[in-house]
């Protein structure tokens, strides 16, 4: 039971390390004759790829993906797709220097403590490198949910949160954080800048939201879509907290300033005077926008000394060298998108195959 799978009817699992050749997924699931090539996978992947700012690692890969089974003369075969995308800019001897020490706040002594063995190059199968299966898993999705547009935005880097006035989906593509915003965009640049010449990092929070997600789509008690879209958000590597429409701040609201009022609205299906609860009833989609924003912690790997033991149970400190993003949240935003896409299209299966539509 590795869990290295995720997904009902839409499944999908991934495979490989941070350090070693080559990384990707296996998508079981998708239906048969729908048109597949690797650019539709690559431009999802060219939005994810590291080394595009000086706000993120340095890593140089080029997250070239390969289809390896799945498709037929340029279809879906409605067998296993299987993608790989190899590493080709893994610089191990980066590592070599805490080998013997665990480092906080990463994933090394839980890994330690599970297996007996670990990784030690970039965390291995802890490290965020693995999301490139995930986004590539997602462009396929995507390809399944016509009608609906998946968006993502960072809404908030360490203390500083957008101004929701100034909000403009436009912006996310014209700044290196997936900004709506660009004013605060002007504000977490000087704040990054200060951070890495500091040797530290910071949180964000990201946002990601569906717009066109029918009604109907999730099932009651077991599997509600706004559960399997938190555990899909809090499966990234770095999330510690997943809200749905208001989340945490539903708790202090009324009950008079949280209900999502309806009105009579065209062919008979209602319209919502509000979408506090972030487009999910019961865990069933009610046809608003779905919104979910994750909370994603601070990068780990620093510069600055930081106390820890070694695999031998000693004291010591560390300093975590190499190629680090500053805030791990900024290049979060595809990854997020990716499982949205992931979490709907298996809703989407799920309910066509119980309700027929």
């Amino acid at each position: 039971m590795s869990y290295n799978t995720y997904g009902r009817l839409f499944r999908v699992t991934t495979w490989g390390e941070s350090h070693g050749p080559a990384l990707g997924c296996v998508v079981d699931g998708m239906p048969p004759r729908i048109p597949l090539d690797e650019p539709d996978i690559q431009h999802w992947l060219d939005r994810r790829r590291p080394g595009q700012s000086r706000f993120t690692t340095q890593r140089r890969e080029p997250d070239k993906v390969k289809i390896l089974s799945g498709v037929f003369e340029g279809k879906t075969t409605g067998t296993p797709i299987s993608l790989m995308i190899e590493n080709v800019d893994q610089r191990s001897r980066d590592y070599g220097d805490i080998a013997g020490k665990f480092r906080p706040g990463h994933a090394d002594y839980t890994y330690m403590a599970k297996y007996g063995i670990r990784d030690y190059r970039g965390g291995g199968r802890s490290s965020a490198r693995e999301t490139a299966a995930r986004v590539a898993a997602g462009a396929l999705a995507r390809k399944l949910l016509d009608g609906i547009t998946i968006r993502g935005a960072l809404v908030q880097i360490g203390p500083h949160a957008v101004n929701r006035d100034r909000w403009n989906w436009a912006e996310v593509e014209n700044n290196p954080f997936w900004c709506p915003d660009a004013e605060t965009a002007r504000t977490w640049e000087d704040y990054l800048d200060r951070l890495r010449k500091d040797g530290n990092s910071t949180g964000a929070v990201v946002e990601v939201v569906a717009t066109g997600v029918p009604a109907g789509w999730g099932a009651p008690v077991y599997g509600k879509l706004d559960a399997d879209l938190a555990a899909a958000m809090m499966s990234i590597n770095a999330v510690k907290g997943v809200e749905i429409g208001n989340g945490f701040a539903a708790a202090a609201l009324t009950g008079v300033e949280n209900a999502d009022e309806m009105r009579a609205g065209a062919n008979g299906t209602p319209e919502f005077l509000s979408n506090n609860a972030g487009g999910v009833l019961g865990g069933i989609s009610t046809g608003q926008d779905v919104v979910v924003r994750f909370a994603v912690k601070p990068t780990s790997s620093i510069l600055t000394p930081r106390k820890t033991v070694t695999t031998a149970g000693e004291d010591t400190d560390i300093v975590t060298r190499g190629r680090h993003d500053p805030c791990v949240g900024i290049r979060a935003v595809p990854v997020g998108e990716a499982m949205m896409a992931c979490v709907l299209a298996d809703h989407m299966l799920q309910h066509r195959a119980q309700c027929g539509r």
